[in-house]
């Protein structure tokens, strides 16, 4: 074991740490406590590891008698970085922290379908009180997390120590990558014709009616409502906070008073109806009914036919396929932003391997060189609504070894990774020269590695 070796995970670190907080229960923080290490000035509770640990079980992780080490371990090293971050003066701002406690409370009441005492019921305590119990902890997160990448920014890779990474490598290690792609797309909504843009509207307006004479909503959103995620609900949209709802249904829904029936409202999903059940500061909880025009197949076909022509346009190079992106696709689809350029969303990188494409994608492109389009494919959008969808290979390989001319990109940015973990590492084993450090013998006498950082501190 090199004197590196020990401290390889501390890049994973900070993930880690964002991760537990999302589910971690905040009666782990009522266990009997008591200090178990001490870097520098910041203290490791006893209850900092018993929770990491508990986490760790919650997502079947492997758990050996060896897990709560490595946990102390990395606790260890995210406090070296705090330590050094309040020597360097680096400050959290107060909106950071609130903005990273709402964006991680917001998710789990998301999943809660805005059930406040749901929430209450699973961890105990309100999300004011939870905010309370983490908000230290968000914000000694954040200072690591910016101590790392100020001592991390100014770390360049060249190409001669690309070079050099990729030789080091042993032949028969090299990585073997399966035959990938790159892929633009442009994908065209079919347009609601006016005449059923009509029926859709004279229909609310009938279910309006049936409203103000005394119906019930929650009956009448079960029998009409065309949103699937609330219809079954009875419209019931949960508690949500301001910012996620489209522009012109939030600007409605937040001035009604508790009760008050809207009148209709347009949006880009369809008329809808809403109704406010309650309100807390920027957070509401409303329900809606929801009618949509219907797509028509004529309405498919004029889709259809119009990116067909784009694409003919395209292939006769009447128009760049990056000026048809702008001008014609869906700007709501992910890759619009991007020229058209898909990204894989687990990688989140812009290569495909080729068994990670659904079947029509994975035949339309079988036979298509790089630079080539695929003819028009039916496609649907997240909410399932039909779209038509063209596809440029952007490059295509066969399953190989890494290669240092044909994968350079992605050599570079395992050497950069490479050159920033010997980096960070040399960095902790020289920190753990000058800083007190102070270890219980209950993981003193048992882990190795904790051995290691007192063995390293004790020789200066």
């Amino acid at each position: 074991m090199t004197n590196k070796s020990i401290y390889i995970r501390l890049l994973l670190l900070l993930v880690f740490t964002n991760f537990i907080f999302n589910i971690s229960k905040a009666q782990d923080r009522q266990l009997i406590d008591k200090v178990v290490a001490q870097v520098g000035s910041e203290l490791i509770l006893l209850s900092d590891i018993e929770t990491d640990f508990n986490y760790y079980k919650s997502q079947n992780q492997p758990v050996t008698s060896e897990t709560k080490c490595m946990i102390l371990e990395q606790i260890m090293a995210q406090k070296l970085l705090i330590d050094q971050a309040r020597l360097d003066s680096i400050e959290i701002s107060d909106e950071q922290v609130e903005g990273q406690l709402d964006m991680r409370m917001d998710a789990i009441l998301q999943r809660m379908g805005g059930d406040e005492d749901l929430f209450r019921q699973y961890y105990g305590k309100s999300v004011d009180e939870m905010k309370s119990i983490y908000r230290e902890d968000i914000r000694n997160g954040l200072m690591a997390e910016m101590e790392q990448d100020q001592l991390m920014e100014d770390i360049n890779i060249t190409p001669s120590e690309v070079t050099e990474f990729f030789n080091n490598i042993p032949k028969d290690s090299l990585p073997y990558f399966n035959s990938e792609v790159e892929l633009s797309q442009i994908i065209v909504a079919p347009v609601v014709n006016n005449e059923e843009k009509t029926k859709a509207l004279d229909k609310i307006k009938s279910i309006r009616e049936e409203l103000v004479n005394g119906a019930n909503f929650e009956e009448l959103a079960k029998k009409y409502s065309d949103d699937p995620g609330s219809s079954s609900r009875g419209g019931d949209l949960g508690w949500v906070k301001r910012g996620s709802f489209v522009p012109k249904f939030e600007a409605v829904a937040y001035v009604l008073k508790k009760g008050e029936l809207s009148d209709v409202v347009e949006t880009e999903y369809g008329y809808h109806i809403i109704q406010l059940i309650e309100r807390r500061g920027n957070n509401i909880h409303a329900k809606h009914i929801l009618i949509k025009p219907k797509i028509t197949t004529a309405d498919l076909k004029l889709a259809q036919q119009k990116l067909d022509s784009i694409r003919n346009l395209i292939i006769s190079d009447s128009m760049k396929f990056e000026v048809a992106v702008k001008k014609f696709s869906d700007p709501k689809s992910a890759s619009y932003s991007n020229n058209g350029r898909m990204t894989n969303q687990s990688s989140q990188s812009t290569f495909f391997e080729m068994n990670e494409l659904a079947p029509d994608v994975y035949f339309s492109i079988e036979n298509v060189k790089p630079g080539e389009l695929t003819p028009v494919l039916e496609t649907t959008n997240e909410m399932g609504e039909p779209r038509y969808q063209v596809l440029k290979v952007e490059s295509k390989s066969e399953p190989h070894r890494a290669d240092i001319h044909r994968d350079y990109g992605r050599i570079s940015t395992y050497a950069k990774n490479s050159k920033k973990n010997e980096y960070i590492n040399n960095w902790v084993e020289n920190k753990v020269k000058s800083v007190y450090l102070y270890v219980d013998p209950s993981f003193a006498d048992f882990c190795p590695n904790i051995k290691r950082w007192l063995s390293i501190n004790e020789s200066q």
